[in-house]
């Protein structure tokens, strides 16, 4: 009953932060700065696959498991005008300012970061700028080799599965290696976020507890509302061909509200710790 009603505490002091700190309003103007950093990341990211043995289909296969029907459907019109575009300038001349674009998006996760630490952001302009542009690039290679590995991973499953004669239950055990390696990396991409945008120093244990709520919470919502829209909710209906706009728009601002519970999360076990006298 103690550790039930301790819950129920941090619980109802988790719902006043939010609201203390007008988490709606937040949360949808990171959406906004997500959806213009969107298709910036998505020129960086696809710009760097000649080198890498990832493909269009392999970004878009990963994404498709979480994103609703119609989201999936804008990103893949945009993939396809930033391929019919794309020619090798990109990587050479534009890569790191489409990089400062995409890190707008990084930027607003500073500013909800430090907010949920209530401290003032005191850097200069140009070490946020630049720990945003650092803090996109990471984000980008991470997601990369979380492509790469599947990729592989499959390969090699192939291979075992033809060479020793394995049983189909290879393909259900391959779904659930997928499962498994987007909430790694989900969670390592989490937990970046919370230990270096804040302007305060943490530890980087201190950064797990937010990270780890935020990908569950990422997750469920994000296929909860992918449901909800692919068989319930009609927006094509109501707002014709802006209805997958609408919808990657109410994606992100989920996204955004989960960023900031995470953030929010790991600031009240730090305010805990240092009223516990814990480092």
């Amino acid at each position: 009953m103690g550790k039930l009603g301790a819950g129920l505490r941090f619980l109802k002091k988790l719902y006043g932060r939010l609201e203390a700190h007008n988490i709606s309003g937040l949360s949808a103007q990171l959406s906004y700065f997500f959806f213009l950093s969107l298709f910036p990341l998505l020129m960086a990211v696809f710009s760097l696959l000649p080198f890498l043995p990832v493909s269009e289909e392999d970004i878009l296969y990963f994404l498709e498991d979480f994103a609703p029907e119609e989201t999936m459907t804008v990103l893949e019109s945009a993939v396809e005008r930033i391929l019919a575009d794309h020619n090798g300038k990109i990587l050479s001349i534009s890569i790191l300012i489409t990089l400062w674009s995409a890190s707008n998006g990084m930027n607003a996760i500073i500013r909800a970061m430090n907010l949920a630490y209530e401290v003032k952001e005191n850097r200069p302009f140009f070490i946020t700028r630049g720990i945003s542009v650092l803090l996109t690039a990471a984000m980008i290679f991470v997601i990369l080799v979380a492509l790469a590995l599947p990729v592989f991973g499959k390969q090699l499953g192939i291979y075992l599965f033809s060479k020793f004669g394995l049983t189909g239950d290879f393909l259900s055990a391959w779904h659930s290696f997928r499962w498994g390696v987007s909430s790694i990396v989900l969670f390592i991409v989490f937990t970046f976020l919370y230990y270096f945008t804040p302007n305060k120093r943490i530890s980087c244990v201190s950064a797990i507890p937010g990270a780890l709520v935020s990908t569950a919470g990422w997750m469920v919502s994000s296929l909860a509302f992918s449901y909800y829209v692919d068989r319930f909710a009609h927006y094509s209906y109501t707002y014709g061909s802006l209805g997958g706009i609408i919808v990657l728009l109410l994606w992100l601002y989920i996204t955004a509200y989960i960023l900031i519970i995470g953030g929010e999360v790991n600031a009240m076990i730090s305010e805990k710790d240092r009223e516990d006298g814990r480092c």
